[in-house]
């Protein structure tokens, strides 16, 4: 089952409310042990009590998803900084200069922790930057101490927003991952179905009717191209182009152009993936299918595809064994408005990066090879 959104992070929430509980107990104990030396004994019990009720709101309100956003986040933040900015009126300019902690101490981390784990390392420091600028505003005289404590904001911004988005990040791939096994086991479903009735029965009205004469023929040939198409189906070699594992924008070249197999289209490629940009496979299995179409508009009989994955470049060639292209005929067509080579097929590839190779003899077929690099210009 799909995990909750935002299921990987609810441990961070969690440690986050339990952070600030210890926090706040340690912050009580300072004001047991230091009550005499306050300035104002009764307004550091007033704000130790507005610590705890803000400390319980922020923990009920980071509980629910729905909550953690902008209002209850810059709510937290104001309210912190608040607080350190009432320390020196509250405890005191003198009991400061005599090593009396301030009041919040490490307590005044939670917002810098609650921004982190919401919004990555870039918001944490923004957190940190600013709750540390309040600290440093409350000192008289700004030391090598003072900046220990910012620099400890600072590193626990940026870290656990880091720890956050790698949680983030997982979760999606996981999310990614459970749907793909969904989906396979339904399709290992489906073709265990299909293979036992449709798949036959159509492999068998394809043999017994290849050589019949007339309609019984066409359906025969027909026939076995549903079959071809189905197997490729129930493969996984949908229309649909689909990511790869990685969840990057690459898509496996042997995807799209699965969709043109056919009893009249082999397709041979590698046993393993021919990643390419989405958008360079989409025109390179566009152009394949331009290329197609002109055969079995022209040429008729088969076509052979055949999938080269040379590293820095990949190449595609449609080979057919059509009666060929008379010399200058694709000029001709070109002079005529009839685009299909010009456009379709070799303006797709050359904005591409890649070459268009057209080898054609007459009564011998014709080949034309399409090379892109991997990478698009």
């Amino acid at each position: 089952m799909p995990s909750p959104p935002g299921g990987f992070e609810v441990p961070l929430w969690r440690a986050l409310t339990v952070f600030r509980l210890a926090s706040l107990a340690y912050v009580c104990a300072l004001a047991v042990r230091d009550a005499d030396r306050y300035a104002r004994p009764y307004a550091v019990g007033a704000l130790i009590l507005l610590m705890i009720a803000w400390t319980g709101a922020t923990a009920i309100g980071y509980a629910r998803p729905a909550w953690r956003r902008w209002p209850l986040l810059l709510a937290d933040l104001l309210v912190v900084v608040a607080i350190v900015l009432a320390t020196p009126w509250v405890v005191g300019r003198t009991a400061l200069t005599h090593g009396v902690p301030t009041l919040g101490v490490a307590w005044m981390a939670g917002p810098v922790l609650a921004w982190a784990v919401s919004g990555g390392r870039r918001r944490g420091t923004v957190a940190a930057l600013i709750v540390a600028g309040a600290d440093l505003a409350t000192r008289e005289r700004i030391g090598q101490s003072s900046f220990t404590g910012v620099i400890l904001m600072l590193l626990a911004g940026v870290v656990v927003g880091h720890v956050a988005r790698l949680a983030a990040s997982a979760e999606e791939r996981l999310q990614r991952a459970v749907e793909l096994e969904a989906a396979t086991r339904e399709r290992e479903r489906l073709a265990r179905g299909i293979h036992d009735s449709v798949l036959q029965v159509l492999a068998l009205v394809q043999r017994r009717g290849a050589d019949l004469p007339g309609e019984a023929g066409e359906l025969a040939r027909l026939a076995g191209e549903q079959e071809a198409a189905l197997r490729a189906l129930i493969a996984g070699a949908g229309p649909a182009a689909e990511s790869l594992p990685d969840g990057g924008e690459a898509v496996d070249l042997r995807t799209l152009l699965g969709r043109y197999a056919s009893a009249a289209v082999a397709l041979s490629a590698p046993a393993t993936p021919v990643p390419l940009p989405r958008r360079v496979a989409g025109e390179l299995a566009a152009a394949t299918g331009a290329a197609l179409d002109n055969v079995g508009r022209h040429a008729g009989g088969r076509a052979w595809v055949l999938i080269e994955d040379e590293g820095a470049t990949v190449t595609v060639s449609i080979r057919d064994e059509g009666p060929g292209i008379p010399a200058g005929r694709l000029t001709e067509a070109a002079a005529q408005g009839r685009l299909g080579v010009t456009q379709s097929i070799r303006g797709r590839v050359t904005d591409l990066g890649g070459t268009v190779r057209i080898v054609s003899a007459p009564e011998a077929g014709t080949e034309i090879e399409l090379s892109v690099p991997r990478s698009p210009r």
